[in-house]
């Protein structure tokens, strides 16, 4: 009785240590969250596969790669790609997952500012009493717009910065104020079942979109099911589910 115990325990032990070996690990860029989710669920469901996500900005994404940190796959900007690659740090190549446009947000019972043109951007940026967008990818881009139209000392007195964009859709939905926010259309969807108002995205002649590429990471520790991975995130199953969460 006790030996069939132990080799029960056993066996237990050595299919926990099998499975936790087996966990994928991913970092990505935040903007994509809502659909590389999904679209990460539906992968286990189908393969058993368990995958673990970090998310982090593209700068941060950086600094870790060059610190050495390593995982199987990873998702950032093609320019953050091509770099790693030349670095010998990821597989050339990859898997577009899709692309995230830039869009402004308030909180319920904020003023809504008007959008459609670039000058109604420039004057929602005047006249609001707070700006707040974050300092990756899309936070920069702003800001360098700001410093072309010439305003950006105007703005940056009262422009609160964040890291991600997640934390700047936060603050905007627990904000005061004539506050209007600006960051990925996606973070802003995230937050919307809370109350946030996604006012509309930025106007063509000013939209920016991020695109984001999957690869595996070249000291990664599982090739094949990272490479089974990229495949799936950009295959009939996985794409739609990054579009249908706001990814095109």
């Amino acid at each position: 009785m006790q030996r069939s115990f132990l080799t029960l325990m056993g066996l237990c032990l050595g299919l926990s240590t099998a499975l936790h070996a087996a966990e994928l690990t991913v970092i990505s860029g935040g903007a994509i969250e809502p659909g590389l989710r999904a679209a990460v669920a539906a992968y286990e469901k189908a393969t058993g596969q368990m995958v673990r996500i970090t998310f982090n900005t593209s700068p941060q994404m950086r600094k870790r790669v060059a610190a050495g940190d390593t995982f199987d796959v990873i998702i950032a900007p093609p320019g953050a790609i091509r770099d790693f690659a030349a670095a010998g740090k990821v597989e050339a190549g990859g898997v577009d997952v899709g692309r995230v446009g830039s869009g402004v947000a308030v909180r319920p019972g904020a003023p809504v500012p008007a959008i459609a043109t670039v000058d109604d951007i420039k004057k929602a940026a005047l006249e609001a009493e707070s700006v707040v967008f974050n300092t990756a990818t899309t936070g920069l881009y702003f800001e360098n717009l700001l410093k072309k139209w010439g305003i950006y000392e105007q703005v940056q007195g009262k422009a609160a910065r964040y890291i991600t964009g997640a934390e700047v859709m936060r603050h905007v939905l627990n904000g005061r104020g004539k506050e209007v926010g600006f960051g990925p259309i996606t973070e802003i969807l995230l937050e919307k079942r809370h109350g946030l108002i996604l006012v509309g995205p930025f106007p063509p002649e000013i939209q920016n979109y991020t695109s984001y590429v999957a690869t595996p990471m070249s000291a990664g520790t599982q090739k094949d099911a990272a490479r089974a991975l990229v495949k799936f995130l950009g295959g009939p199953v996985g794409k739609p589910l990054f579009v249908a969460a706001g990814i095109e």
